[in-house]
């Protein structure tokens, strides 16, 4: 029973008996409708070409949608001229005005197969939903044709007229690009990304535009993406490991042209330092050439070493405040014997690839020079004063999270910290422990500080150091390994010292009771419910399935990214979870010249179609109609008076 100052509030909104049943009556038809459809992408890791794509296209459900409703009529070259009209209407549009195709009859044709499409993806909505997202200026010509009833003559008449005047106005182009627009926003009615935006690919700047325009979006966020907010937060660490990243794979364009980081200084200083040295161990990974900001490779490199040298510097600092986070044998600096070229790594010695350290003094290796602390000064600057980035990370804060749990799903990017014994492992912080959600929750708490609690506050300096350990320590939920062992990549030949350990969660997930555990911690029934993750790349090309735990868990990370195509053999995965099945879209690496639809594939058909009422959303508009019954009945017992005018 809700309060009366409660329902005095909703009277406002609702001042009559006729307004509150009249809501609740659009409330409860919207609840008996089908769920919306839920696309779940993971580890875009900057690929923003092949991801717009994917998005555009809603991974290929467009083209089948095309295929359902004009399969028959009309050949497959024009399905695909249709399709990728759809997915880039503007660039389209140019390229066939210079062809001179834009004809009168072009026009009537395509107008007419968009209303159709949209049509069809439109059909799970109410009309006011699909109004609602219709541009402003064409909303009541779209909401005409959509609904114009072809067996009527003088309805049909009037569909004529209304496409004559289009056409004749001059603004068919607009109106195309308008219903292609809608078609994408009416396909995709919720989308998750699991973790993991930033690094490797060329521009996660343009993601980060392509989502802060999606109209409903939610980040579960990864490690890479903890490295970039805590760079935001002007963490030292956090700040030369997106540098030394972004460099390593030639991607100057995002830093320089993206969220404008004067790079200038770096490279004076590494081409000072190291002038007489190849630096060999740090040749960039040439993956994407940079359009805006070309670097010689061989300054690259230099930069690359500089900064990573300035890294283990500061790291190694953040590891003695912390004494807590049991990192000591990562500073692997003082590890070194300058003198004889070798590192003790766990107790083993191993000889150095690369011996030539000028600014690191032996006799204190973690000490910067003062050439590094001006450099390191002017590089926080730069990314603290980045409006594009603020507006990217402000962002990320309001959409995203550790975790979350959605429609009895449970989504997070990397793991639920576990022991061996199959445990949730514990983080002790002040007097209290936390394991399993509470830690998840406890660490989302402490990047809401890193970047939010008052500059120069002790309790912002935990935080920010902090989010370094979410990038790399051994109980951080988006890192879910034992070590980094970025140091040993670079420095040692035994690849056996590059082995990084998989938190023991991602053994223990593959079965089934262990999933459904980890549901009860976060409150999701065992029955119905499933764990969405990312992280590790799925070795399809070795028989690995993204399908674990008897369908509980599925992990999509299939390998968007570049960097990772040659190990897992495609290019990612898309879960689509509509009214009536989960299904995964196996995607082949994107070719801006080639058309290629993914493999779809249906891995659990819901037992019953699946409706709004049996959502979150539902359970939001019950409460909502129950809310506004109360005040019914306070208006019609006189507890309340209507505001009739």
């Amino acid at each position: 029973m809700r309060d009366l100052a409660y329902l005095k509030l909703l009277s406002r909104e609702y001042p009559t008996v006729r307004a509150a049943t009249s809501e609740i009556i659009n409330l409860m038809a919207i609840c008996g409708l089908p769920k919306g459809t839920e696309y779940f992408f993971s580890d875009l890791h900057g690929e923003y070409e092949a991801f717009v794509h994917l998005l555009r296209s809603s991974s290929g459900i467009i083209r089948e949608k095309i295929r359902e409703t004009f399969g028959h009529l009309i050949p497959e070259e024009e399905e695909v001229q249709l399709a990728n009209l759809i997915y880039y209407p503007d660039r389209n549009l140019g390229k066939i005005r210079k062809t001179g195709l834009f004809t009168e009859d072009f026009q009537k044709i395509t107008i007419y197969r968009l209303v159709q499409i949209c049509k069809v993806v439109s059909s799970k909505y109410t009309r006011s939903k699909v109004r609602k997202k219709m541009p402003r200026e064409f909303a009541y010509v779209i909401d005409e044709l959509l609904h114009v009833d072809y067996n009527d003559d003088n309805k049909r008449i009037y569909y004529s007229e209304i496409i004559h005047s289009i056409i004749d106005n001059s603004v068919a182009d607009k109106f195309i690009v308008a219903l292609c627009e809608l078609i994408q926003n009416l396909t995709i009615d919720n989308l998750h990304i699991i973790g993991d935006i930033f690094d490797r690919g060329p521009r996660a700047d343009i993601i980060m535009d392509e989502l802060m325009h999606f109209h409903d979006v939610d980040i579960q966020w990864g490690n890479h993406d903890i490295s970039w907010m805590g760079a935001a937060t002007g963490n030292l660490a956090c700040i030369c490991n997106v540098l030394r990243i972004a460099i390593s794979y030639n991607s100057f364009d995002v830093l320089e042209d993206g969220y404008g980081i004067n790079l200038r200084p770096l490279s004076m200083f590494a081409a000072k330092v190291y002038r007489d040295d190849p630096c060999e161990r740090f040749v960039p990974h040439i993956l994407d050439e940079n359009v805006y900001d070309a670097v010689d490779p061989g300054l690259a490199a230099k930069m690359h070493k500089a900064i990573a040298v300035i890294q283990f510097k500061v790291e190694g600092a953040i590891i003695k405040r912390h004494p807590e986070y049991g990192m000591a044998d990562r500073i692997l600096l003082e590890a070194v014997d300058f003198e004889k070229g070798t590192v003790t790594v766990e107790g083993k010695e191993y000889p150095m690839l690369d011996r030539n350290f000028p600014t690191v003094d032996p006799a204190n290796p973690l000490e910067l020079t003062d050439g590094e602390k001006e450099l390191l000064k002017t590089l926080k600057a730069s990314f603290r004063h980045s409006g594009r980035l603020h507006k990217h990370v402000k962002f990320l804060y309001s959409h995203g999270a550790i975790y979350k749990c959605y429609n009895s799903n449970l989504l997070y990017h990397g793991c639920i910290p576990m022991k061996a014994d199959g445990n949730f492992d514990s983080v002790m912080a002040g007097n209290a422990i936390y394991s399993g959600r509470s830690l998840m929750d406890y660490f989302n708490y402490q990047v809401q500080n890193a970047y939010f609690m008052p500059e120069g506050s002790v309790e912002k300096q935990w935080a920010m150091d902090l989010m370094w350990y979410l990038w790399c320590g051994s109980k951080s939920p988006v890192f879910g390994k034992d070590k980094m062992t970025t140091f040993e990549h670079y420095f040692i030949a035994d690849k056996k010292t590059h082995k990084e350990t998989l938190n023991p969660y991602y053994k223990l997930s593959v079965q089934e009771e262990f999933c459904d555990r980890i549901l009860e911690e976060f409150d999701l029934p065992a029955k119905g419910s499933h764990i969405i993750n990312g992280h590790v790349p799925v070795k399809m090309k070795d028989g690995e399935t993204p399908v674990k735990a008897g369908g509980k868990l599925f992990i999509i990370d299939g390998g968007l990214s570049k960097a990772y195509q040659a190990t897992t053999g495609i290019a990612g995965y898309t879960l689509i979870y509509n009214s009536n099945h989960l299904a995964l879209a196996e995607h082949m690496p994107f070719d801006p010249n080639k058309e290629s639809s993914p493999r779809v594939s249906v891995v659990e058909k819901m037992q019953s179609r699946v409706m709004v009422a049996d959502t979150d959303k539902g359970r939001e508009l019950a409460g909502q109609i129950a809310d506004l019954k109360e005040l019914v009945a306070a208006y019609r017992e006189g507890t309340l008076k209507e505001r009739v005018e």
